[in-house]
């Protein structure tokens, strides 16, 4: 019998999607030019520049939740077609949530992080893990990053 066998696509074969550039690849002389699969579709980057086409540097990949944690813009989540929807940067960005109540625990979650940060900003001596409410919610960042 035979059967099918998806192939992984060559190195410049394999094409990101930036909201300004359109398909962007990764620069041959960048350390994950030979990487042919990411376990996440998501790429953050240093360095764009544009030659034959428009090419990436220093990246590296990133999951779901400390983009939505971490990304810039404000996190949005609404109803689409029976699913709830995390929104980031005016909707450009999206992931369907497991459930409402999830996308309302790492909406609110995202919030309080910007709170805390605010805060040490505020006041720079403020030790964030010694910090009750600090410590709580890094806490929770860190085993929901490291559980996903």
């Amino acid at each position: 019998s035979a059967g099918a066998v998806k192939i992984q696509p060559k190195a410049e074969e394999l094409k990101f999607v930036t909201k300004n550039d359109g398909y962007v690849h990764i620069h041959p002389s960048s350390v994950n030019y030979q990487t042919r699969h990411f376990e996440s579709p998501y790429l953050v980057y240093h360095e764009k520049i544009k030659t034959s086409r428009v090419f990436i540097r220093d990246c590296s990949m990133v999951s779901v939740y400390p983009l939505v944690l971490l990304g810039g813009g404000q996190v949005h989540m609404q109803l689409h077609k029976g699913e709830f929807v995390i929104s980031l940067d005016d909707g450009w960005i999206r992931f369907v949530a497991a459930s409402h109540q999830v996308g309302e625990l790492v909406k609110e979650l995202r919030c309080e992080l910007d709170q805390l940060l605010q805060d040490k900003i505020k006041n720079p001596s403020m030790d964030l893990c010694m910090c009750p409410r600090g410590s709580r919610i890094i806490g929770m960042i860190v085993k929901l990053v490291t559980t996903q």
